[in-house]
């Protein structure tokens, strides 16, 4: 897996995907691609304070062979894709779907996943992104006024999406329809004149998800929006990102919770505090390395690793594996 931006730096240090394999691909014009955005993602600007939330909306079509895809990656909003047509390896949290035209795939920002493996096929895929201001399970979904679903509807919808990750789903006639009306609106020349109509038609298209899933009937776990889940998913980051510097106040905030809170939750899920956590992921982390890189010096394993000196890095790596990391050999 490649590595991955951590999404539990704060709300105005999250970083997503930037779509650069995409963006690379569609200047050497190896795929069309058409959208209207907020941000730094590809296409045609939307005026500014237009359809508030809505970071992207588009399509790609590639006819031809491709040669790139969107490796492991995590979005800043609910991503909802469908494939109009072709086909293409799709993975969300590790696991592999095989994409068809006429699938829907929803996911969260939280989610990591792929798209192609690691290439895309000639596919003609369209999406749209909204940030519905959450990075973590146990957060409030604010959905933007320009979404004009009944309170009742959107509870429903929230309520579906917060509590069952499934990422794909067989689209209906009617939402395959809906997603050509968008692609129609954003293609148009005009940006402003396509704000209402992509907004009127992004409304039945939420309106179209929330009956699919209704169709579809999915079990709810309410656990998958409690503040242990974040915690949780907080942990398996950090074990892709131990040389950060944490604190146990930095990691309690950027989970939302107190650190009272925060430290009992690390202690029911690991039975032991966050930082004794940290510093058993930058020793795993350090025996990779030493592993993979037999030859590398000490000094710069250490620091890598997120310990501030090689010599807290040796006592602490011998207690753990009985040896020096000189003379560990995996």
């Amino acid at each position: 897996m490649a590595k991955t931006v951590p999404i539990f730096r704060g709300e105005e240090t999250f970083q997503a995907d930037a779509c650069l394999p995409l963006i690379a691909a569609w200047e050497r014009k190896s795929v069309r691609l058409e959208a209207l955005v907020h941000g730094h993602y590809p296409g045609k600007r939307l005026p500014a304070g237009a359809l508030p939330g809505l970071k992207t909306v588009g399509f790609w079509d590639g006819e031809g062979e491709q040669h790139w895809g969107l490796p492991w990656h995590r979005n800043e909003g609910v991503e909802i894709t469908y494939l109009e047509s072709g086909r293409f390896s799709f993975a969300v949290d590790g696991k592999e779907y095989a994409l068809q035209a006429g699938d829907v795939t929803v996911t969260r920002p939280w989610q990591l996943h792929r798209v192609g493996n690691p290439h895309v096929g000639a596919s003609r895929l369209h999406w749209l992104i909204l940030d519905v201001g959450v990075r973590r399970p146990n957060q409030e979904w604010k959905w933007p006024p320009w979404l004009l679903l009944s309170g009742e509807d959107l509870a429903e919808l929230t309520d579906i999406l917060r509590h069952t990750e499934l990422a794909v789903w067989r689209a209906s006639a009617d939402f395959a329809r809906c997603v050509a009306g968008i692609a129609q609106s954003v293609e148009s020349d005009g940006q402003r004149s396509a704000v209402s109509s992509v907004a009127v038609r992004a409304n039945e298209l939420f309106l179209l998800l929330l009956e699919l899933l209704r169709e579809r009937k999915p079990r709810l776990d309410r656990s998958l929006s409690t503040a242990s889940r974040t915690v949780q998913l907080f942990l398996g980051d950090l074990q892709e990102h131990p040389e950060l510097d944490w604190t146990v106040h930095g990691m309690a905030a950027t989970c939302g919770l107190g650190v009272t809170q925060f430290v009992k939750h690390v202690r029911l899920l690991e039975n032991m505090t966050p930082m004794h956590y940290v510093n058993r992921c930058r020793l795993e982390r350090a025996a990779r390395l030493l592993r993979a890189h037999p030859g590398e010096r000490i000094t710069e394993v250490a620091l890598e690793c997120g310990f501030a000196s090689s010599q807290y890095f040796a006592t602490v790596f011998r207690r753990q594996y009985g040896c020096a990391p000189r003379d560990f050999k995996g």
